[in-house]
């Protein structure tokens, strides 16, 4: 009795941890989507104080959420300088694209009649459009971002769909490097709109041979841009 009577009192006391750390769960979670919207730069420094006041949340909660989006490589802390949104390498890139050709050309491949879970796709595509008319580059980039999300979600796996979503932040720190977002984003809505109307017809065989010719030139055009930027000064 006396064991469950001391376990009793020591989970009460990891109740204020738990609240924690589901707060900085959370706090990750807007951070991780401000990122993939591009609201922050590579190699900018997140001041605490503003985010602090902003969410009006503590500096541990905080510091714990830096932790998790540093453990998911999208931040770096520096010693005695703060904590900065990472800047990614050409050969972060290079995995990156070779892990998407194995999720996503695998998820698209194996469809065979039009997939439940379409109208996410058709939706993204329909954003990206209205991107497109109303000249919100970045927005189209966004939207584009979501069209392969939802692609990944045709495969109905909670596991995937978390998986994508790492790889779709770290995307955005990579397109950074491109200058011009029309020409970067504008062309592959054309190509969201064909591998949409594969998948309508159930055939995923020509939907994932569009898709993987899509992803190798988006790869070729940001190794190009990281290869051929000017080195920040100062």
């Amino acid at each position: 009795m006396t064991g469950s009577v001391n376990a009793s009192l020591s989970l009460e006391a990891d109740r204020a941890l738990l609240g924690r750390t589901s707060t900085a769960e959370k706090v990750a979670e807007i951070l991780r989507t401000r990122i993939i919207e591009g609201a922050f730069q590579p190699g900018e420094r997140l001041a605490e104080d503003k985010i602090v006041k902003a969410l009006s949340i503590s500096r541990n909660t905080l510091r714990e959420a830096f932790r998790l989006l540093t453990h998911a490589r999208l931040l770096t802390h520096e010693m005695n300088r703060g904590v900065f949104v990472r800047s990614l390498t050409a050969d972060d890139v290079r995995d990156l694209y070779r892990v998407r050709r194995m999720l996503e050309c695998a998820v698209v491949g194996a469809i065979t009649t039009p997939p439940a879970g379409l109208a996410q796709v058709e939706a993204a595509v329909t954003e990206g459009e209205r991107a497109e008319r109303e000249g919100r580059w970045r927005e189209l980039g966004t939207a584009n971002m979501h069209f392969h999300q939802a692609l990944t979600a045709l495969a109905g796996s909670p596991r995937l769909d978390e998986m994508m979503q790492q790889i779709i932040a770290e995307l955005r720190l990579a397109f950074h490097v491109m200058n011009d977002p029309k020409r970067f984003h504008a062309p592959y809505l054309g190509r969201n709109q064909h591998i949409l109307a594969d998948l309508r017809e159930g055939d995923g065989s020509a939907a994932a041979e569009k898709l993987s010719d899509y992803l190798t030139v988006a790869e070729n055009q940001l190794l190009t841009g990281f290869a051929t930027r000017t080195p920040p000064t100062g």
